[in-house]
């Protein structure tokens, strides 16, 4: 169906944890389990969810950040300079809230060679050589660390308030970058809730009272993204999917994209998107309209990752078809709206659901692109 990611049928990353790696990391969390032990159990696991995904049907693979224990914090947690720390209250989302975590700056931003997500990324290089899948690795956005980044949280000896830091977050990703690509990456994706954030009124109120400035604030991260994309290798694909919350089945922001679209799809320097538009949250597809003619995909998010009730394909075409009016049917993709476990906890949906939700993206998408 395509040969350059990403591809006609998708998928955002993350899987539900099988009952195994969820036993594994309650053990280890506990002590009753080393840290050999718990690779062990991920890399079976692992192995196992990458021929699941080529039986499906997936032209990739990814790992279902099986290692991970949330989306974003392990990375930034393993980035020089950063720490993850506990707060007095989590992240809000609609009636649940998330462990108390947040992000502090102690010392200079940096991304090592020896940050575990590169070693991550070469198992699953070498888990895809038995289907012949093109590994897919996913990491947080910068623009997210900035976004959650709350006052009184950096260092003043180190640096002189949040502009200070994006210098050096942008040499970090460029390092990180080139890292992967180092290490035989070709398909890397940015996950981001920022942009999202940016589409809600209510949620940019709540930036403001972080004391983030917000006026501007999508040219800003525009050009903050293409600082680092600019310098990419031109075989390497980088996606985004735009994330508006992902936890036990629950979500924070609501707005369509229309605030943040010219910036987003025209601006910003990626190969593709991942939009989100399994409810009426994300609004309608006319900020399509800003996607340039060429060789960028948005990849319609169209089947939920919420819930195990599937969608009846004939509606999921209709929609395509309606996103064509403003976006050439080529330029498009399918995939569901986000991952099905963007924490360990996961989305309140069994493994078979989950497996019928993405055989049905692959269905869906044989249908409409061939």
């Amino acid at each position: 169906m395509s040969v350059r990611p990403p591809y006609r049928a998708d998928v955002v990353g993350s899987f539900l944890r099988p009952p195994a790696v969820a036993e594994a990391r309650a053990r280890h969390h506990a002590g009753e389990l080393d840290d050999d032990g718990l690779r062990a159990v991920e890399d079976a696991a692992i192995v196992d969810l990458v021929q699941k995904e080529a039986d499906a049907g997936l032209e990739l693979a990814t790992d279902g950040e099986f290692r991970r224990s949330w989306w974003h914090f392990d990375f930034f947690g393993l980035l020089d300079g950063v720490d993850i720390v506990e707060l007095d209250h989590g992240i809000q989302f609609q009636g649940v809230q998330t462990r108390p975590r947040g992000i502090e700056i102690s010392s200079r931003i940096g991304f090592s060679d020896t940050h575990p997500f590169l070693e991550h990324f070469r198992a699953l290089q070498e888990d895809v050589k038995a289907t012949g899948a093109r590994p897919k690795f996913t990491i947080p956005s910068p623009t997210v660390l900035d976004f959650r980044l709350e006052p009184g949280h950096i260092d003043p000896a180190v640096y002189d308030g949040r502009e200070a830091i994006v210098d050096d977050l942008v040499q970090a990703y460029r390092d990180a970058v080139h890292a992967f690509y180092d290490a035989g990456a070709r398909y890397l994706q940015f996950d981001d809730t920022a942009w999202a954030y940016l589409c809600s009124d209510v949620e940019l109120e709540k930036a403001s009272e972080r004391g983030i400035d917000t006026n501007g604030i999508a040219e800003r991260y525009a050009a903050l993204l293409n600082r680092i994309l600019d310098g990419k290798p031109d075989d390497l694909v980088v996606t985004t999917h735009v994330c508006r919350g992902n936890f036990r089945s629950t979500w924070i922001s609501s707005g369509g994209y229309e605030p943040v679209a010219e910036q987003l799809l025209g601006v910003t320097n990626y190969d593709g998107y991942f939009l989100e538009y399994d409810t009426d949250r994300a609004g309608g597809f006319e900020p399509l309209r800003f996607l340039p003619k060429g060789d960028k995909t948005v990849v319609l998010g169209l089947i939920t990752s919420k819930t195990g009730d599937l969608e009846d394909p004939d509606d999921v075409k209709r929609r395509i078809d309606e996103a064509t009016a403003f976006a050439p049917l080529e330029q498009l993709a399918l995939s569901p709206q986000c991952g099905f476990a963007s924490t360990e906890e996961g989305n309140i949906l069994t493994e078979d659901q989950q497996w019928a939700k993405v055989r049905t993206v692959v269905d869906i998408a044989r249908d409409v692109w061939g």
